[in-house]
């Protein structure tokens, strides 16, 4: 018997984008290592190379990521 079952069939209401094929399926279709999600609603699924972009943005100027900081002193002097 099988540990894990792979799951070929997305639940309705799940919605992901596909970043191979650039495109909104309910429910997966494509590999999870080639998409988002899942969404609530297919406009989230629709917005989410936006939402990817806003929030790489907002990792990209948070001072706790980034080496130089308080956290990254400490570990460079460990």
């Amino acid at each position: 018997m099988a540990l894990f079952k792979k799951r070929t069939v997305g639940k309705p209401g799940e919605w992901y984008y596909c970043l191979e094929h650039k495109k909104v399926e309910e429910g997966p279709e494509c590999p999870a290592k080639d998409r988002f999600g899942p969404y609530a609603t297919r406009p989230e699924a629709e917005d989410a190379m936006r939402t990817a972009a806003e929030r790489n943005l907002q990792w990209e100027n948070d001072p706790r990521w980034h080496d130089g900081g308080p956290a990254g002193r400490e570990a460079d002097e460990g």
